[in-house]
């Protein structure tokens, strides 16, 4: 078992704590090395981790590119974004602070001029998709998030169809991917379903169901995709023992109060 409650407990404990050991700097490090890994991130795993760990990277033979190391930082710093703003509804403005926290620190970006924590100035596709004309972002945008926040019940389905078309909209210069899987992580942790974390090694699954979910807006096959990558999020919080942590805490705040 694996109760939402207790994943988001542990989460923001671990993180106010400082605590990089558990539950939290696992999902820190793995989300945000397959996250940019899916983008083209040359980073690795250990080096993921010992940037977020320790702050540096370890001597090497290759050479590092510097935007690679910025947008780490800044998916570290989005994450946390996320966890403090989890009671909060989605908003056009908080997807917009997000896509800065990935953003803010990445020099090239700013060279060429991008809007960072802005909506897109300049057209862009991907995967040979037309995606939303900057121009009409904006009210696109505003129809999704009105949609969204409409739903009496949010599952993985209805999550399958959020990313589909925020994906379709494509609202920012880069960093949407990043920003959008970011999206689906904090939604599952506000409506009880147990989070995931979209693997580099499943990219081709992932893409290709996305795809088909944006060409014949059949969102089944992408929730079930989801579906393959909750279970192995399942596991970490099993291995974590993240239920039984929280079960103590608050059998801890109960004997407290009764004390009073």
């Amino acid at each position: 078992m694996c109760k939402v409650e207790a994943v988001r407990w542990v989460l923001l404990t671990e993180k106010d704590n400082n605590d990089r050991s558990g539950l939290y700097g696992y999902t820190q490090r793995t989300l945000a090395y397959n996250s940019n890994r899916i983008e083209g991130s040359t980073l690795t795993e250990d080096q993921t981790a010992s940037l977020f760990e320790e702050g540096f990277l370890p001597p090497t033979d290759s050479v590092y590119m510097s935007k690679d190391i910025e947008e780490m930082n800044g998916h570290f710093l989005m994450f946390n974004k996320m966890l403090a703003t989890l009671d909060d509804e989605l908003s056009q403005n908080l997807i917009k602070e997000f896509h800065y926290e990935l953003k803010a620190g990445v020099f090239e970006d700013r060279a060429n001029g991008y809007a960072i924590g802005e909506y897109k100035t300049r057209p862009n596709t991907v995967g040979g998709m037309t995606v939303t004309a900057p121009d009409a972002v904006p009210e696109e945008m505003k129809k999704m998030i009105d949609w969204y926040n409409s739903c009496s019940c949010v599952n993985l389905e209805v999550l399958a169809e959020l990313h589909t078309r925020f994906e379709s909209i494509h609202p920012f210069q880069d960093g949407n991917g990043r920003t959008g899987r970011m999206i689906l992580f904090r939604e599952c942790l506000r409506n009880d379903i147990v989070p995931f974390i979209i693997k580099n090694e499943n990219r081709a699954e992932y893409i290709v169901t996305l795809h088909d979910a944006q060409i014949k807006h059949d969102y089944a096959a992408l929730s079930k995709y989801f579906e393959k990558e909750q279970k192995e999020y399942k596991s970490q919080c099993r291995y974590f023992d993240v239920d039984n942590r929280y079960a103590a805490s608050l059998k801890f705040k109960s004997l407290s109060r009764a004390k009073r």
